[in-house]
């Protein structure tokens, strides 16, 4: 019996979708064509966001960082399966689309509250417009430079500390969120919360600890990163959100019916 096989439903389609992306999108980046760009999620205030990204966004990868699929894919397979097998098939896939989705909107809030933070402070200073038809209309880096760079220099009185700002708006409007790591904070948690004293094997020391204990200290781990690093490259402030929505429709869902919930 293969691997695949073993898996339910709903995790083996979610785990194929996501690995055949994957290599779809290195394929077409050969061709120049970058597909994080234009599945990837934005926030709603970047001229670059579209709707269907909120769920697009989330069978998308970092291409250049093979661990970030690796962990992702191995994360659904322990987790995702296990809750399936439990659940079924429709409550799993609601769940893991939810999460997704949660994980999103709580990002992006912060997101949109930092480019209108921005976009405020350089109101009379910078046309919007302007800058928003180059965030769009810029087929690379090196083009965004220029086009950027040729606006400004029609801006004498333009200040360093209007570039601070203008640069934030800019990074923030054309960095597109990727990955299913918000999806499967929901699953981890879930499992915690329904499985608590299930031991899990560590590889670094290899010794048993509790779901409770271990999937708990991630979530608290990327809870203070949320806050502490919250301008690197990862999104720990989605890896949140998505553990949010999972432990809000695991109780709910518990609560609601005790005689059939696992």
């Amino acid at each position: 019996m293969s691997f695949l096989s073993q898996l339910p439903q709903v995790t083996k389609n979610l785990l194929i979708l996501n690995i055949l992306m994957f290599i779809m999108n290195l394929v077409l980046l050969n061709k120049g064509i970058d597909l994080n760009e234009l599945l990837g999620a934005y926030f709603i205030t970047s001229p670059n966001f579209e709707p269907y990204q909120v769920v697009t966004y989330m069978f998308m990868h970092d291409n250049n960082n093979f661990m970030h699929i690796l962990v992702n894919m191995l994360m659904l397979v322990m987790f995702g399966a296990h809750l399936e097998r439990v659940w079924g098939a429709k409550r799993f896939f609601i769940f893991y689309v939810s999460c997704a989705v949660g994980a999103y909107l709580l990002y992006s809030g912060l997101g949109v509250y930092q480019m209108l933070t921005a976009k405020s402070a350089l109101k009379g200073v910078v046309d919007f417009t302007s800058i928003n038809n180059i965030l769009e209309n810029s087929s690379s880096l090196t083009e965004l430079n220029v086009n950027i760079s040729s606006y400004l220099a029609s801006l004498p009185n333009f200040t360093k500390e209007n570039w601070d700002y203008l640069e934030q708006y800019i990074q923030l409007g054309i960095t597109p969120m990727v990955g299913a790591s918000g999806a499967l904070f929901g699953i981890m948690t879930g499992f915690a919360i329904l499985f608590p004293n299930t031991e899990l094997m560590l590889l670094f020391p290899p010794i048993p600890i509790k779901a409770k204990y271990l999937i708990g200290a991630y979530l608290l781990f990327e809870i203070y990163n949320s806050i502490i690093m919250i301008n690197d490259s990862v999104a720990h402030l989605a890896h949140v959100g998505g553990a949010i929505v999972g432990i809000v429709f695991v109780l709910y869902w518990r609560k609601k019916d005790r005689n059939h919930f696992w």
